[in-house]
C-alpha cells in the first residue's frame, strides 16, 4: 500500500502558492467566503485540466470518488458541483488571469532553448484566433450570425514550448486584425500570422519597434517588384523579391520596402506567397517560419479548455465570467510539465 503523497499533491507543489495568495489579496477574492476558498477552487479546476474532465458534474464525481484523500491532495473543503459553479460565477476572473501570467513567466524561460525545427535564435510567436461555436438559442448574448452564436479566443503563442503569452476573449464579430492594437512587439522577435492580419498601418508598428513579421499575402495586395534575388528552386522557393506597395493608401501606411517570398509546397500542390520586413534570413527560412504557424492550430485543437460546456444556459455576464475562469486555468499544464522534465 502506498503511504506516500498523492501524485496530484506532488504536481501542485510546483505552483507558487504565495504568488497565488497575492493575486487573491489583490482582488479580495476570499472576502465573505464560508466554504470553498479560491485555492480550493483553483485546485478543482487544475484537477480538471490535468485529468481532462469535461463538465462540473464530471469534476465532482471524480473528486467524490477519492473523498478520503482530498485533504492529502491539498483541498481544505468539500467540492460540490453547485458550490464550484457558484464560485466560477462570482469569483473575479482576474485572480486566475494574473496567476496564469505568473505561471507563463515561470514556464517560458524553461522552454527558451527548446528546438523549434528551424535555425532561428530570436523569439518566434504565432498569432491566431479560434472561433468557438455556440447555440444561439442558449447563448443569445453571443450572437455571431443570423442563426449562429460564437465567441473568439485570440492567442499569441510562444513557439518555444507552445505557451500562450497573450489571450483575449472577444465577441465573435471582432475581426482578428483589431488585436494587433493590443500587442506590444518585442524588439528582434518574429511574429507569424495568416493573411487575416494584413493591415499595413498596424504592421508598420512592428517595423518601427524593430520586430519582424511573416504574413501570408492576399491576391488583391498591389505590389511593384524592385529587385529579384537568386533562389534555389530545388528547395521549393520560386522567387525572392524586394517590393513596394503601389496603392496610395497602403503606401502611405507602410512607406518602406517589403520582401515577398514565393514558395511551392509539393505536399499540397499549392503556391504560397509571404510578406516580411526581414531581409537578412534566407528565403527558405522565411517559408519554414510560416510553416511553424501550424503549431497554434494544434494548440487550439488540443486545448480542451477552449470549449467550456458548463457555461450553457446562463445569462451573458455569468457565462462570460465562468468561461474566463475556465480559460485562465490553461497554463497550469505546460508549467508543471516543464518542471517535471527539468527535475
Amino acid at each position: 500500500m502506498n503511504a506516500g503523497r498523492t501524485v496530484f499533491s506532488q504536481l501542485i507543489e510546483f505552483l507558487p502558492h504565495q504568488e497565488f495568495q497575492k493575486c487573491v489579496a489583490r482582488y479580495a477574492g476570499n472576502r465573505y467566503l464560508k466554504n470553498l476558498s479560491c485555492w480550493d477552487q483553483y485546485l478543482a479546476m487544475a484537477f480538471a485540466q490535468l485529468t481532462y474532465r469535461e463538465s462540473l458534474r464530471d469534476i465532482e464525481a471524480c473528486l467524490r470518488s477519492v473523498g478520503a484523500k482530498l485533504y492529502h491532495m491539498g483541498f481544505r473543503g468539500k467540492v460540490a458541483r453547485s458550490t464550484l459553479a457558484d464560485a466560477n460565477e462570482s469569483r473575479d476572473w482576474r485572480i486566475y488571469a494574473d496567476f496564469a501570467q505568473v505561471l507563463i513567466a515561470i514556464a517560458r524561460p524553461l522552454y527558451a532553448r527548446d528546438p523549434i525545427g528551424i535555425d532561428l535564435d530570436q523569439s518566434l510567436y504565432a498569432l491566431d484566433s479560434t472561433t468557438i461555436d455556440l447555440c444561439l438559442s442558449l447563448f443569445p448574448w453571443a450572437k455571431f450570425r443570423k442563426h449562429k452564436a460564437a465567441v473568439k479566443m485570440h492567442t499569441l503563442l510562444d513557439l518555444h514550448g507552445n505557451i500562450p503569452t497573450f489571450i483575449r476573449i472577444t465577441d465573435g464579430q471582432v475581426h482578428d486584425v483589431n488585436l494587433l492594437n493590443e500587442i506590444m512587439p518585442e524588439p528582434g522577435a518574429f511574429y507569424v500570422m495568416d493573411r487575416g492580419y494584413i493591415d499595413f498601418q498596424r504592421l508598420f508598428v512592428f517595423t518601427l519597434s524593430a520586430a519582424f513579421f511573416v504574413v501570408r499575402t492576399k491576391s488583391n495586395v498591389l505590389l511593384q517588384r524592385r529587385y529579384s534575388h537568386a533562389v534555389d528552386k530545388s528547395t521549393g522557393i520560386r522567387s525572392d523579391q524586394t517590393v513596394i506597395l503601389t496603392s496610395f493608401e497602403s503606401a502611405s501606411a507602410y512607406p518602406d520596402a517589403l520582401r515577398r517570398v514565393s514558395y511551392f509546397d509539393a505536399e499540397t500542390n499549392k503556391r504560397l506567397k509571404f510578406l516580411t520586413n526581414n531581409f537578412a534570413l534566407p528565403a527558405l527560412t522565411i517559408a519554414q517560419i510560416y510553416k511553424c504557424r501550424w503549431q497554434v492550430e494544434l494548440f487550439f485543437e488540443n486545448s480542451t479548455w477552449c470549449t467550456p460546456s458548463y457555461v450553457m444556459e446562463f445569462p451573458g455576464p455569468v457565462a462570460w465570467n465562468r468561461a474566463l475562469v475556465g480559460w485562465w486555468h490553461g497554463p497550469v499544464r505546460p508549467c508543471i510539465a516543464r518542471h517535471l522534465l527539468c527535475t
